[in-house]
């Protein structure tokens, strides 16, 4: 499972498919090529029954209805349901192309024919506060990541305790939280990063970023915060029909999220101050030694005052002037010439 091979290297990056294949299973076959072409190390899809979701009267989010139109909830819905095979297949393929393969159930009887085929459970923002259904898919023992959108640390932590109740202490191992704002798309001003250090410190879990801004800067900020996880939406085509296209990123946006992650936790490093291996030759150009400015004689005394501290950095730098003063020159120095440890010997020697 890549999820675990990423940990502690990168963040782990899910390509957000959702309901963007518009119930069309070629289109949800090219959403999983896509993205295991383009840098995604999981691929996620929704799997619901709109009569066990909303009600008939249930009404649109705004931004679905900006996306979509008229219409009612449950009709949009009706419209991107794909069949449990295609499902089945979409984990084979998935696992084909060395992706790891997430869905999110939104009800009991799509998580247990889930539980048969996927790596990992997603459970999204609006069943935070469905503690049963919380315990349900806690049962199968598969590890859990919970999106904590739309919720103060009271919700969480009450989610966080059902599913306790269940898991015990396999949740520090198998629970991972994403901080969200559950807009679509979401205002850079309400993205409010630093909830994802206060998530991870309340609850001592693993707290990633589940990303609903337009492009790909909130996410690769996300990544120089070292979160372990990153989510975001993805489509083919962001003018296509359908209520999360516009919201999403398409294949090349996501390679460039994807190879924007990696540098920037090859920029991150171990945090340990020390030369970089890299820079190791500029310090002989850069940095500065005692050169001599005048010829000097073998047997001269030094007397650092008279000498220069000029690049190159190749001989003695000039941290060490109190330990050359006064010590005796071995052999004759032309003009320029840096010091080296070798050229003397100190008063007190014979």
């Amino acid at each position: 499972m890549k999820l675990t091979q990423c940990l502690g290297k990168r963040p782990y990056l899910i390509a957000e498919a959702g309901v963007n294949h518009n119930g069309n299973v070629e289109l949800a076959r090219n959403l999983v090529l896509a993205a295991a072409e383009n840098g995604a190390d999981a691929v996620k899809f929704q799997m619901f029954n709109p009569d066990k979701l909303v009600t008939p009267l249930a009404q649109k989010a705004d931004y679905q209805k900006k996306t979509t139109g008229k219409g009612s909830q449950i009709e949009m819905l009706r419209k991107l349901v794909l069949d449990n095979e295609v499902f089945r297949e979409l984990s084979d393929l998935a696992r084909s192309c060395g992706i790891d393969y997430i869905v999110t159930p939104f009800d009991k009887e799509s998580a247990l024919f889930l539980n048969e085929i996927i790596d990992i459970f997603k459970i999204g923002s609006g069943d935070l506060t469905w503690h049963d259904s919380l315990k349900f898919i806690a049962g199968f023992g598969k590890p859990m990541i919970l999106s904590t959108g739309m919720a103060t640390l009271g919700d969480v932590e009450g989610a966080l305790d059902a599913i306790a109740s269940v898991m015990g202490e396999r949740i520090q191992r198998d629970l991972y939280l994403l901080h969200c704002t559950s807009q679509y798309p979401a205002p850079a001003d309400s993205v409010n990063l630093r909830a994802i250090a206060t998530l991870s410190q309340a609850f001592g879990l693993m707290c990633g970023f589940s990303d609903h801004t337009e492009g790909i800067e909130i996410p690769l900020a996300a990544a120089a915060l070292g979160v372990p996880i990153i989510e975001k939406h993805f489509t083919l085509d962001k003018s296509m029909e359908g209520p999360d296209h516009k919201a999403s990123i398409e294949p090349t946006e996501l390679k460039a999220l994807s190879s924007g992650i990696e540098r920037i936790s090859l920029a991150l490093g171990s945090g340990i101050k020390k030369p970089a291996a890299s820079e190791l030759n500029t310090a002989a150009v850069a940095r500065r030694s005692f050169v001599t400015k005048e010829p000097m004689k073998k047997g001269q005394i030094i007397n650092t005052g008279k000498l220069e501290i000029m690049r190159p950095g190749t001989g003695i730098s000039p941290v060490y002037g109190e330990f050359i003063e006064g010590m005796i020159l071995l052999r004759d120095k032309e003009p320029w010439e840096t010091l080296d440890w070798k050229d003397f010997k100190s008063t007190g020697e014979n």
